[in-house]
């Protein structure tokens, strides 16, 4: 038996998060106008790097690395 309401229920979701990443960005907008960059840059400059660091750190095959680079540079060509 399936859930009729799983896409409403998942919409709803993703419009909350979507809701919260944007109040999270106002929040980081407020702070590094309100703060020197020394401040605030290290930080944002550490959450890069974390990032960076996770997503190097992801086991992939080289097929799957292949197909992402395909799949990019046909949105590219797309876009002309």
């Amino acid at each position: 038996m399936s859930d009729s309401n799983a896409p409403e229920h998942l919409d709803t979701m993703h419009k909350r998060n979507r809701e919260q990443r944007i109040e999270g960005i106002k929040r980081w907008v407020e702070y590094i106008k309100s703060e020197p960059h020394e401040t605030w840059g290290p930080q944002q400059n550490a959450v890069v790097n974390d990032q960076l660091d996770a997503a190097q750190s992801v086991q992939t095959t080289a097929a799957h690395r292949q197909h992402v680079k395909d799949v990019a540079e046909d949105i590219l060509a797309e876009k002309g």
